[in-house]
């Protein structure tokens, strides 16, 4: 339990092992990182993916205040403490990835590494979403799930979840698709679009500068997160930093590309990238 809440979780590696802490975006759930975890536990970490609040079934609040980015790294640090870690590698995805950036900049001190995958740094993607180039139409699904009325829900579930089905752009294997749209359907897809609502409409993120270890991945296949915003990322980042452009990878990179991601992601805890 971290707080009120109850979070499910998958756990492998060593107990004595550096903690990796790997948070996933939307719509997805702890296991999109199986084959990071695997990478991490054999390398001797401690790794841990959760399900996030709104996903995990004993950590659903109604109220979209509770989904506050402020929360989410208040859960995210309630995660290690409740490990035992002072500190610890953050691995983020998606949404996870903008708590990371957002974490990482509130809370450096417990951090040994950074690592984000697809989701650039939120100041980036602010300047990116009003300078006049694609980011604003690639963002324009954001404004729809934030209609009230369970609008977006409503529009997802329709025909058998075809829309919900859509989103993963045939990245996925069909066998964890049926397994993310399931869950979702069962309670979880509010929540998660609740990271959405209860945020400002320009994603505008509270973040700073980054002043640890950083590793940011990129697909440049990605349909919602553009190459500008990815590219300016580097100008928040005052600590060692690598960018990795995936030519040809999708948004969906702890599932579709772990194959490039884990190579990058070990030498980046290790130090030798």
């Amino acid at each position: 339990m971290v707080g009120p809440h109850t979070f499910d979780a998958l756990v492998a590696g060593p107990a004595d092992g550096e903690l990796v802490l790997l948070l996933h975006g939307f719509p997805e759930f702890a296991d999109c990182w199986t084959e990071e975890i695997h990478a991490l536990a054999e390398a001797g970490y401690r790794a841990v993916a959760v399900n996030q609040r709104g996903y995990s079934p004993g950590a659903r609040p109604e109220a979209v205040e509770e989904y506050a980015v402020e929360k989410l790294i208040s859960d995210a640090l309630g995660f290690a403490d409740a490990l035992g870690a002072q500190r610890f590698h953050l691995v983020g995805h998606d949404w996870g990835g903008l708590v990371a950036w957002a974490l990482a900049s509130a809370h450096p001190e417990r951090l040994h590494t950074l690592s984000v995958l697809a989701t650039p740094h939120p100041l980036a993607l602010y300047r990116a979403l009003h300078s006049g180039g694609d980011q604003q139409q690639r963002s324009q699904y954001v404004q729809h799930f934030r209609l009230p009325g369970h609008v977006a829900e409503q529009g997802m579930l329709a025909n058998d979840a075809a829309a919900l089905h859509q989103i993963y752009r045939g990245a996925l294997s069909e066998q964890q698709v049926k397994s993310n749209v399931r869950r979702l359907t069962q309670g979880a897809l509010t929540g998660g679009l609740n990271w959405y609502r209860a945020v400002s409409e320009d994603l505008q993120v509270p973040a700073a500068e980054i002043t640890v270890p950083t590793l940011y991945v990129w697909g440049a296949e990605d349909q919602a997160l553009g190459r500008e915003a990815a590219e300016l990322t580097a100008d928040y980042v005052k600590a060692p930093y690598r960018f990795v452009p995936l030519e040809g990878a999708p948004h969906w990179l702890p599932e579709a590309s772990a194959d490039q991601v884990n190579p990058l992601l070990l030498a980046h805890l290790t130090g030798t990238n």
